[in-house]
């Protein structure tokens, strides 16, 4: 259960196991020791009585953008940010993208590219190809949360007639071709919701999506983020091997030529018997946000963070 300590609030997570009590937690089957640190709530400032997922922080670590289903907002999900002045300082009230992002369908998992020039976002607003499409947005001024100019369609080499979301932008220096990760539930790959990724062409166009089979299973994944790098990637699934009903998963390289590896657990001290989800790594490679609806939120899904020290690689 979860308990709220002034702004934030840790997790502590356990299981009921057959034959034992509420008290067998899950450490008997995890790690010795996690490389990351109990999750935090975000707090009432950030969560509310309804759903807040998908968050995305900004490479400065100054802009917190998330979706919400919050009163206030154009439709269903909307995008909403939050900005603080440093990274000591609270985050303000979030504030609605405003009606050129956001619709009266649904709009949700924002991501950007490394200069936070571009926005990629799902929808399922009319125009698009399917159940579900990723778009774009593009602004002049990075400095200005709200100066987001009219969405595109990702086209057709990305969005299928299935669903298509939660995209992760990879700027892949090393190779010079940029590559949008994102999930889908189109036929051809072996689960309900599998993780493909499109290489950007000479003109800005996205060519044909090409299936990543080892960060895909039979079941659900979804929402692959990408470390700027390209060395390390985080998704959600309900694969077996899990803590809870879905779970964040990581898998890694050492360079962007090489396949991903399996991906592997986050295990306990992360994930929890609940719904954990949409994980989006910081630029520094210290903060890890998440979404989970384990008990001692404020809402629906709330908004979680946990860290560790520094990677050396």
């Amino acid at each position: 259960m979860r308990t709220h300590e002034s702004r934030f609030s840790a997790r502590a997570i356990f299981v009921l196991l057959p034959g034992l009590g509420l008290a067998a937690s899950l450490l008997l089957a995890a790690p010795p020791v996690s490389e990351w640190s109990p999750p935090v709530n975000l707090g009432p400032s950030i969560n509310s009585a309804f759903s807040d997922a998908a968050p995305a922080l900004s490479k400065d670590g100054l802009s917190l953008f998330f979706t919400s289903g919050r009163p206030g907002g154009m439709g269903g999900n909307d995008i909403w940010v939050s900005q603080r002045s440093s990274r000591e300082d609270p985050w303000s009230e979030p504030v609605n993208l405003g009606p050129t992002v956001n619709t009266a369908f649904n709009e949700d998992g924002a991501s950007f590219s490394r200069d936070m020039h571009t926005m990629y976002f799902n929808s399922d607003r009319p125009g698009g190809f399917g159940l579900r499409d990723i778009w774009i947005s593009e602004r002049a001024h990075t400095g200005d949360d709200l100066a987001w100019e009219e969405p595109v369609n990702a086209g057709p080499g990305v969005n299928s007639s299935a669903g298509d979301t939660g995209a992760g932008y990879l700027e892949n220096e090393d190779v010079g071709t940029p590559l949008l990760y994102f999930g889908s539930t189109r036929s051809g790959g072996p689960g309900l919701s599998d993780i493909y990724v499109s290489a950007q062409a000479a003109d800005g166009s996205w060519g044909p999506a090409v299936l990543v089979p080892e960060l895909s299973s039979p079941l659900d994944d979804q929402r692959p983020n990408v470390r700027f790098d390209g060395l390390e990637l985080f998704l959600f699934s309900n694969r077996p091997g899990g803590v809870g009903l879905t779970d964040v998963w990581v898998s890694t390289r050492e360079t962007n030529v090489d396949p991903w590896s399996a991906p592997v657990n986050l295990g306990p001290t992360v994930n929890s018997p609940f719904n954990d989800q949409q994980a989006f790594i910081s630029s520094d490679r210290e903060t890890l946000l998440f979404a989970s609806n384990a008990p001692g939120g404020f809402g629906n899904l709330d908004l979680y963070m946990t860290t560790r020290d520094k990677r050396h690689d």
